[in-house]
């Protein structure tokens, strides 16, 4: 499967949203191109270079499709995009265009089936719905109280300000125990840098 990629110092992660100012032809033509088809495209990590400009020189193996949800024109004159993250995928190869537009052969990845919250998941659970009364979550119609372990893991590891190679590490994992078990792991963590 062809995907084209905007690579970005953000992590998308699955059913969550983002606001994304489109300026730059090649991302112009390629969101006209998205919209045209009813497609997604692809949004992945940057590792090394910038979001402007040349194609980034390195970038993250694992993205999250990004899914069109709504668009207008900004006051500043740039496209306003929201997207919602869909599935995960592998790049398995890449390519830059003459237009520095970089398209990807991807490999879809399998989710688990979305589960019920168990009792050992109320933290965080708490933790989410505090986040939900930040403005900018609340811009984004996020947060608040989730009832599957997929949303509630997926949802924190984009919130939470984790830097970008731990939430590619996040967005990498396939079990969402074994996700939910690695953020509260960051959790304590954190919490544990913020006593000492």
């Amino acid at each position: 499967m062809k995907l084209p990629l905007f690579p970005l110092n953000t992590v998308l992660f699955p059913g969550c949203t983002l606001d994304l100012q489109i300026f730059e032809a090649r991302y112009l033509d390629m969101i006209g191109r998205c919209m045209k088809q009813g497609e997604g495209f692809g949004v992945v990590g940057i590792l090394e270079g910038q979001e402007v400009g040349e194609a980034a020189s390195q970038f993250a193996a694992i993205g999250c499709e990004a899914q069109i949800r709504d668009w207008e024109q900004q006051p500043n004159g740039l496209l306003g995009i929201r997207v919602e993250g869909g599935r995960r995928f592998r790049v398995r190869t890449a390519q830059v265009l003459k237009d520095q537009l970089t398209v990807a052969e991807v490999e879809w990845l399998e989710d688990e089936p979305e589960r019920p919250l168990r009792a050992e998941h109320a933290d965080l659970a708490a933790l989410l719905n505090a986040l939900a009364e930040h403005p900018m979550v609340q811009g984004l119609g996020m947060g608040g109280v989730v009832t599957g372990q997929q949303a509630l893991a997926n949802q924190l590891a984009y919130l939470l300000p984790f830097p970008v190679p731990e939430k590619l590490h996040l967005l990498g994992l396939g079990s969402v125990d074994e996700r939910l078990g690695v953020l509260q792991g960051m959790l304590d963590q954190l919490q544990g840098d913020s006593t000492a």
